[in-house]
Order: structure tokens, then sequence, then C-alpha cells
């Protein structure tokens, strides 16, 4: 099984040691991974900002470089709802169903591609987790609140195995951040505010660490928290999946 690992660009940019803990998780996994250096963004700024048209040529590199691979995995459950939903404005050739259906975020692809729910880690914190809405509801990695149905996490499912690990109990368990990308540029107040709010949750609950599948989401929480100066640890949920094992 050949996985083309793909890396987002404030991934690339601000916190390569997310993308370093990914391709060091999959490798322990028993997987051949390859990054293809070519590679670039795949598109979702240019889209989210009404410039779907510009992007195109973006969406074709995408599909060009990984179209060869078994599974195309990211963690980036954003990143990997735009591919396969997305990508559907290009014509439907062999290549970019095979890119769109196969194409994973990371928990998904760890839980329903490779079958398995104990990494036999330990992590002995206070955990938070903070679903991201492209995750949540763009690829069901859990229940959203709204539903009335049997409640499932794929993020939980892959952690609550950690041994010495307590995952804390929200209030508003998948209230948005307010990041949202180019919304947090174009309404600002409204998305600091969000944010203060999805803080104070995971605080008031007693979190050590708060862990998502969106670095995005993470970097508006920490800044906000750094401004408040808070002591709260942040960690993308590949670097705990990837954390020390029994």
């Amino acid at each position: 099984m050949q996985i083309g690992l793909f890396i987002p660009c404030y991934i690339d940019q601000f916190y390569p040691k997310v993308g370093i803990a990914t391709l060091e998780l999959l490798e322990k996994l028993g997987l051949e991974v390859y990054y293809p250096s070519e590679q670039t963004c795949c598109g979702q700024p240019l889209a989210n900002s009404g410039a779907e048209d510009e992007a195109i040529q973006i969406y074709n590199k995408f599909v060009r470089i990984f179209s060869k691979f078994d599974y195309v995995v990211s963690p980036s459950g954003s990143c990997v709802y735009h591919v396969r939903e997305n990508y559907n404005i290009l014509p439907q050739t062999d290549e970019v169903i095979r890119v769109r259906q196969n194409t994973f975020e990371l928990c998904e692809f760890i839980v329903d591609i490779l079958k398995t729910d104990d990494l036999k880690i330990v992590f002995p914190h206070k955990v938070g987790v903070h679903q991201s809405c492209h995750g949540l509801r763009g690829l069901k990695l859990g229940t959203p609140s709204e539903l009335i149905m049997e409640h499932y996490s794929k993020v939980h499912r892959l952690l609550k195995n950690a041994k010495g690990i307590e995952i804390i109990n929200l209030d508003r368990k998948d209230e948005c951040c307010g990041f949202g990308g180019t919304f947090s540029i174009f309404q600002p107040d409204i998305s600091v505010k969000m944010g203060k709010d999805r803080l104070d949750d995971h605080k008031r609950n007693g979190a050590e660490v708060i862990t998502a599948t969106d670095m995005s989401c993470l970097m508006h929480l920490e800044g906000i928290a750094r401004r408040q100066k808070r002591e709260v640890k942040f960690m993308h949920i590949a670097e705990i999946l990837n954390s020390n094992r029994l």
C-alpha cells in the first residue's frame, strides 16, 4: 500500500512538526509513505474567496501528483473535505475520481481503512477535543449535536485507548471556534469572540491539552490563549497519536 502524504500550506509553513508527526505515525503503522516535493496547495483559499476558476490549475496539479498513490492522507479535515467535494467541478476522469475517493483525513484513515483504534500510546493528560466543522459535519468524523442518533467520534475512539488519558467533557462539544479561514479575516470581531468562548469551555472543564484534526483551528485558539496569557498546550491529533508507546 503506497501512501501519498499531503501536507497543507499552513502546516508546511508554520507547523512542520505536525507534518513530521504524521509521517512518523504512518511509518510506525507499517505503511510505505511518500511525500511528493512538488505538491502545493489544494486550492481551498482561492475557492473560499470566490476565485474557484483560478483554482482549477491547482486542482489539476493536485490530481496529477497524487493520482498514482493507493491513498492520499492528510492531517487536515478541511483540506481533505475540499478535495472530495469541490473537485467535482473538474471533468470526472478516472484520475480525478480516484483522488476524490481515496483522499482521507488521518484519523478516518486509521479507523476506516486500517481498521484499528488502539495505537498503544501513553498520554497522561487531561485533553479537550475541538471538533472542527469540516471534519465533523463534512467528513462525518463524529456525530453533530443537532442530530438525535447514537454518538460516535473517530477522534475520541483513537484517543480513549491511550494509557493515562482523561478526555474532558465540554459544555458545547461541537461548537465552531470561529476561525473559518477567510471568515476570521472578514469578520475578526465575531471570530475572536467565538474563539474566546471555545477556549473558555475547554479551560472551565480542566483541559491541559487541546487537540483537533485541523491545525488552523488550533492556531486560532492558541493565538487567543497567548494574548490572554493562558496556560494550556495545543497539540494536533497527529502529535498525540505519535507520542510515547507502551
